[in-house]
């Protein structure tokens, strides 16, 4: 009887050793299930103000559009025109360089493109020069180096196109100031050149006409024995 008590005893104390363990287990996990909870919620709370912040401004800005709609009526329309009229730029833009390489590529020797330093090698006597550009510098410049030459200065801004077509006509030669003509009065000058077979001479520095006056300035000094 005294030896079943005390197994019983012993088993007891076994078993309530092992229950105090899943208890302690079991802490440990409502507590981290609780942390996980408490950060999930206030993961809800943040997202819930960020949709809040998103609807509100979505609101205002669609209340804005219809107030500017009201203020405007067709704006929807004029901006999808405008969005068309910039892509159909573009496309002309493409078209253009794409025509223009392909007559240069079917007629190799229809127009020559020039570096502003053969300007002075190029025969100018008794030909009119036309110089394209609003540069007043650049355009003394070559003004000097072809009259200097036995030359006829032509100038255009490259602004009227019209006029700018009967100056292409009239001259033997063009110069051309790349940067300062748009983008439109290049192809144009680009386009009639191809077209016609006139030298092209292309400047995009200021100071390259300068180089060619200089050039041509001391290739006129005699040589020293």
């Amino acid at each position: 009887m005294c030896l079943d008590f005390e197994r019983l005893q012993q088993e007891h104390i076994v078993l309530m050793t092992e229950y105090g363990r899943a208890q302690y287990r079991a802490s440990r996990v409502v507590r981290k299930q609780a942390a996980m909870i408490e950060r999930l919620e206030a993961q809800v709370m943040m997202l819930r103000a960020a949709v809040i912040s998103r609807d509100s401004a979505l609101a205002w800005a669609r209340d804005d559009y219809e107030a500017l709609a009201a203020a405007a009526p067709g704006l929807a329309k004029r901006a999808d025109m405008a969005r068309e009229l910039e892509a159909l730029k573009a496309r002309i833009g493409v078209l253009m360089r794409e025509r223009t390489a392909r007559r240069a590529s079917a007629a190799p020797h229809s127009g020559v493109d020039l570096p502003a330093e053969r300007l002075a090698e190029a025969d100018l006597y008794d030909k009119a020069v036309l110089c394209i550009g609003q540069d007043e510098a650049s355009a003394t410049l070559a003004q000097r180096a072809i009259e200097n030459s036995g030359g006829r200065f032509l100038r255009h801004d490259g602004i009227d196109g019209k006029a700018l077509e009967t100056s292409l006509v009239d001259a033997d030669l063009v110069i051309c100031q790349t940067g300062c003509v748009s983008h439109g009065t290049y192809w144009r000058v680009k386009d009639h050149c191809t077209r016609t077979g006139k030298q092209c001479v292309l400047v995009d520095r200021p100071d390259a006409l300068d180089r060619v006056r200089a050039r041509r300035a001391s290739s006129a000094l005699p040589e020293q024995e």
